[in-house]
């Protein structure tokens, strides 16, 4: 009997002994449960303030020459002089080759020799058919012969401007692909002629914002070569929307009196398409995703307050507030993922 009673004796001494470190456990849980209840977190917050918001766009866009042609010939001949440095910027009317056309001025002399005769001939028949020596027919005859001649000497006139290549615009000639001596036809290219100032920019807009594009607008340019940011103006617009890509092409010019913008290379455009004079922006990482929308966690009585927002455009860095911030208001903007509704916040830097 003694046995069974020290036997259940150890028993309860053994529960107890293993009881002890869980409830001593469970009261330092507790105790640092109610620790960080009572513990305030530290955050940052934005005192609401009204300011100016744009819409913008930013669409990729590529670089044209205002004019750029390939200079060929009209005519196959030999090269005989070219009157252009490669690289080198050139003026309307300056003449950059000249085909050999030996051949077509000999044909002009022989040709202007036979019209000289014809207009001799012409003017003495005029006055014999005036005095009734000869007749209206013989003189019709001498005066289409006149006639051919003056379309010989222009058909001569004409090949052998097409045997001088001439500047039709002010530019710069790139490289060159041909040479003094070369013999050279209409397929062959010799250069490219491009008028780089002002210059074109070419660029697509989405078709949800197609309607507020408009003529004249200015939008702003960047290229990756430079820091400058351009001012340019829209100045056509294609009059329907590309099928396969579904976006509406634009077309802008831009002065290049500084040569940075080169043509051919690519560039950045920013365009305001809608403008508000007075919204709230708060940061992004203020915004708080939510099952029924987004909200943000405002400061009011040391207290993080969650208010259901109703949001607009989005910048690089903000976001427009529609509904649920109010002027005045301080929004927490650091912390968030400790917030709470109900939390202790202490505000350690406004904005």
């Amino acid at each position: 009997m003694k046995k069974k009673y020290l036997y259940w004796g150890l028993v309860v001494v053994f529960v107890v002994l293993m009881a002890l470190p869980k409830i001593s456990w469970d009261s330092n849980e507790a105790q640092a449960s109610s620790s960080t209840q009572n513990q305030s977190i530290n955050a940052e917050g934005l005192i609401i303030k009204k300011t100016e918001v744009s819409d913008k766009i930013f669409l990729n866009a590529s670089l044209q020459g205002d004019e750029e042609i390939e200079l060929r010939t009209e005519i196959p001949g030999k090269v005989i002089n070219i009157n252009f440095e490669e690289g080198s910027r050139v003026k309307k009317g300056d003449l950059l080759v000249k085909i050999n056309d030996a051949d077509l001025q000999a044909q002009l002399m022989r040709v202007e020799s036979q019209l000289k005769l014809a207009e001799e001939k012409e003017f003495r028949s005029k006055q014999l058919v005036e005095q009734n020596l000869i007749s209206q027919e013989e003189y019709d005859v001498l005066l289409n012969e006149l006639n051919i001649r003056k379309a010989e000497q222009a058909q001569l006139k004409a090949q052998i401007e097409k045997t001088e290549i001439y500047a039709p615009f002010d530019g710069v000639v790139g490289l060159r692909y041909i040479s003094e001596g070369s013999y050279i036809t209409s397929a062959i290219n010799i250069a490219i002629l491009t008028k780089t100032n002002p210059i074109k920019i070419d660029f697509a807009v989405p078709i949800k914002h197609a309607n507020k594009i408009k003529e004249g607008m200015t939008i702003k340019i960047k290229v990756p070569n430079s820091e400058k940011v351009f001012d340019s103006k829209i100045y056509a617009i294609d009059p329907k929307v590309d099928p396969s890509t579904r976006t509406l092409k634009v077309r802008a010019k831009a002065d290049n009196s500084s040569g940075i913008l080169i043509p051919g290379s690519y560039a950045e455009v920013e365009i305001v398409v809608d403008q508000n004079t007075k919204s709230i922006l708060v940061p992004t990482e203020a915004i708080v995703p939510d099952i029924a929308g987004e909200l943000v966690y405002l400061y009011k009585n040391g207290k993080a307050i969650p208010s259901k927002v109703s949001i607009g455009l989005r910048t690089k860095s903000d976001v427009q507030i529609l509904q649920g911030v109010n002027e005045g208001d301080t929004v927490i903007t650091s912390a968030i993922i400790q917030m709470r509704p109900g939390a202790d916040v202490t505000i350690r830097n406004f904005r």
